[in-house]
């Protein structure tokens, strides 16, 4: 097919697409806060180093109350509480020679011969293990931290320099994904300078250094490894398995179907030796399954096939922890991003499910139907499941068979067949995940902070859909934490504390897990917020304490209905009335601004001397805009009453009461001019003239050029006190605080 005909199938694939994946239209959040907002109101603190970029490594340390940080030739440890204050550095640039060597090679060594710290863990009580590239020379370190909260220490230990090769990456473009699981470390990373050698390696620790076959594509395949973790499978340690998340190229995509990416799980014995005559020093338990994240239809499924990072959530049964992921698509039709959550249970039963096969380069890969040998490849040499001791003493069928068949027919599927949450169209894509279980009055909910490649986090909750384990993400919040836009390359997250770290190549940003006051000051807009940090305490929206005893507490998670709890004026405040004018044949704007953006406007207007409400339709004079009402042509007949109000969950909130009069031309020049002649007027009650004369623009054509004020919703913050002051020292008579002046003005 030539370039022509592809360009032809583009449109109706992008159509297939949108069909199957429903509404491309990306979901809106219901609160859009932007970084000067962030800054302002809700807590958000940023920490930088001079000359410094690529913060890529984040190390939570709950109990010295330290937050380390790996950056371009540095460590940091920043306070928990204030990554602003009490910050520690630590310079650890790479040797002048090693520069100057990787400068020889081709580098850029402005950008590239650097030491960029790519991994931090926790060593022991006093020290951290920390690796980096070391510009092309990986090196690892151990940094003393000491144990003292009082007194914070960072002190690089120049006696212990480890080599870093097999635990960090040579290029500071590859990612580090690594766990470090008593004094072992288990990576996975290139093994060489030019980036070919793929591995799974451990290193350290009592045990002999471990890594998978080289160059064999059945194994891995030019893999992007993502993350690393260690998950307990019994109560005996000997079953211990470590779990590798990376992405690769499918050795078993049909031909024709040219390189085809994929998203995969890996596994291995934490006992694992290797074998004794085949298989030396490499390991025999390794086993890979394919993680599929798609959306099905009728016409195929969409697949999301680039995994970027996967979060494991700690349940009460520790054996079995959720894996939430994000994935992007290699598509060049659409641009999208998905979530999918997975049961570490169906990851354990596609391992214990059927080999994949292959006999000759022609054939297909299919189910093996043959006999698998004893002990099953990729069970870890334990008394639970067997009488073998170690993976020496397994026999040579099993070690060969293993060496042949490391790929699992079997996929791991997600929770619910499907994605939990996915965007299309957005103009950005999903980079980074972390998650919380919060306890919220009706139950407990997964909260999702999610990162993107333009700098802002996503916060989502998993809520239930129908019978479990189907579930749907929530959008409640898109927070703007980086200035520049750049890319989230790390998240961690403080449960304790309520705050998230977020890192990027500029910057690491500290922003607390919930903005309660920000989603308004009414029953029904907490309620509608359906955020499980939040309630309705009687008098403000704040934050939910599961141990609090106080009755009137109200929260609705599931199902977000402010109906039943939210009732009398806090679920419908008393809306005062403010006046609006308007020249016949001229304009004027009703402003009505809902604070969740998922919310849907709608206007009644009510004519003076009657009592019917009719709703305003959308005409050629009357405009719907994203703030509010436009009116043109205004004519004597608009004069009246207009109500604005959100409608949210089947919920309607009234936001605005505005009364609107239209005056003859010739009436506002004659009032014009005789606001111009009278007198100063002593203290005393303002006439309502005076205050339509107020909004004539000094000197600027009579009464056709009018400013009209542009209303506030009362769900807002009220304006700071200064500014407050500044506009009532032009106002001859006060007014009440929750409808005090306007933010700005537009002029008609």
């Amino acid at each position: 097919m030539g370039r022509a005909g592809a360009a032809a199938m583009i449109p109706g694939l992008a159509l297939l697409w949108a069909a199957v994946l429903g509404d491309a239209t990306p979901s809106p959040p219901r609160l859009r806060l932007s970084f000067q907002e962030l800054q302002a109101r809700h807590g958000l603190r940023i920490f930088r180093l001079e000359r410094t970029c690529c913060y890529e490594a984040l190390l939570v340390d709950e109990e010295r109350g330290r937050l380390f940080v790996g950056a371009e030739n540095h460590v940091a440890s920043l306070s928990l509480d204030n990554i602003s204050k009490q910050a520690k550095k630590l310079a650890w640039p790479a040797p002048v020679e090693w520069r100057e060597e990787c400068n020889w090679a081709g580098k850029d060594i402005g950008t590239e011969c650097m030491n960029f710290v790519k991994l931090l863990h926790t060593y022991n009580r006093t020290h951290l293990l920390a690796c980096g590239t070391g510009a092309f020379h990986p090196t690892c370190a151990f940094v003393e931290v000491g144990h003292r909260l009082e007194e914070p220490v960072l002190r690089l230990d120049l006696r212990r320099l480890e080599d870093g090769k097999g635990k960090s990456p040579y290029d500071p473009r590859h990612r580090a994904a690594s766990v470090l699981v008593g004094e072992e470390l288990y990576s996975g990373v290139a093994a060489d300078l030019m980036g070919r050698d793929f591995t799974i390696f451990r290193s350290l620790g009592q045990r002999p250094s471990l890594r998978t076959e080289p160059h064999d594509s059945r194994w891995l395949n030019e893999p992007k490894f993502v993350k690393v973790f260690w998950i307990p499978e019994s109560e005996n340690p000997d079953d211990d398995k470590i779990y590798f998340f990376f992405r690769e190229s499918a050795v078993e995509a049909a031909p024709a179907l040219g390189r085809l990416s994929v998203s995969r799980v890996g596994q291995i014995c934490r006992n694992d030796v290797g074998g004794q005559r085949s298989l030396v020093n490499k390991w025999t338990t390794f086993l890979k399954a394919r993680l599929v994240c798609s959306v099905p239809g009728a016409e195929g499924d969409t697949h999301f096939d680039q995994l970027q990072d996967v979060f494991l959530l700690s349940l009460r049964d520790r054996w079995s922890p959720l894996l939430y992921t994000v994935f992007t698509t290699s598509s060049t039709i659409f641009q999208g991003s998905a979530v999918c959550v997975y049961s570490m249970n169906d990851v354990r039963r596609a391992f214990l499910g059927p080999f994949a096969h292959k006999e000759g380069p022609m054939h297909q890969w299919v189910s093996y139907q043959g006999r698998v040998p004893y002990p099953r490849p990729g069970m870890c040499p334990s008394k639970t499941f067997g009488t073998f001791s170690s993976t020496k003493d397994f026999p040579d069928d099993v070690i060969q068979f293993a060496r042949n068949h490391p790929l699992m027919y079997n996929s791991v599927l997600p929770m619910g067949g499907r994605p939990l949450f996915l965007q299309v169209g957005a103009g950005y894509t999903f980079t980074q995940i972390t998650a919380d279980r919060v306890a919220a009055a009706d139950g407990h909910y997964d909260v999702l902070f999610i990162g993107t490649d333009v700098g802002t986090v996503l916060k989502v909750i998993s809520v239930p859909k129908g019978s479990r384990p189907n579930a749907e993400g929530l959008l409640l919040e898109e927070l703007h934490v980086f200035e520049d836009s750049a890319a989230i390359t790390s998240m961690q997250i403080s449960s304790k504390r309520h705050q998230l770290y977020v890192a990027s190549r500029s910057a690491v940003a500290q922003i607390p897990l919930h903005r309660c006051a920000a989603h308004g000051r009414a029953c029904a807009e907490c309620c509608l917020a359906r955020d499980p940090y939040c309630a309705w305490d009687g008098a403000t929206c704040t934050r939910f304490q599961p141990s609090a005893k106080r009755r009137f507490r109200r929260q609705d998670v599931k199902n977000g209905d402010p109906s039943t709890l939210c009732s009398g004026d806090s679920a419908h405040p008393t809306l005062l009335e403010r006046k609006v004018f308007g020249v016949e044949g001229g304009s004027a704007f009703l402003e009505c601004e809902p604070r969740s953006l998922q919310a849907r406007v709608e206007w009644t207007f009510q004519r003076a001397g009657e009592a019917a409400r009719t709703t305003v339709a959308a005409e050629e004079r009357a405009e719907r805009l994203p703030r509010g009402l436009l009116l043109r042509g205004l004519r004597r007949g608009d004069s009246g009453v207009y109500l604005c109000a959100a409608v949210e969950q089947g919920f309607s909130q009234p936001l605005r009461r505005l009364a609107l009069h239209v005056l003859g031309a010739a009436q506002a020049e004659r009032l014009a001019r005789t606001e111009e002649a009278a007198p100063v007027a002593p203290p005393g009650p303002k006439l309502w003239y005076r205050d339509f004369l107020q909004l004539v623009e000094p000197g600027g054509g009579g009464a056709g050029s009018l400013r009209m004020c542009r209303q506030q919703p009362e769900s807002r913050p009220p304006a700071p006190e200064s500014r407050r002051k500044g506009r009532n020292r032009r106002r001859n008579a006060p007014e009440p605080r929750a409808e005090r002046g306007p933010r700005s003005a537009a002029h008609w």
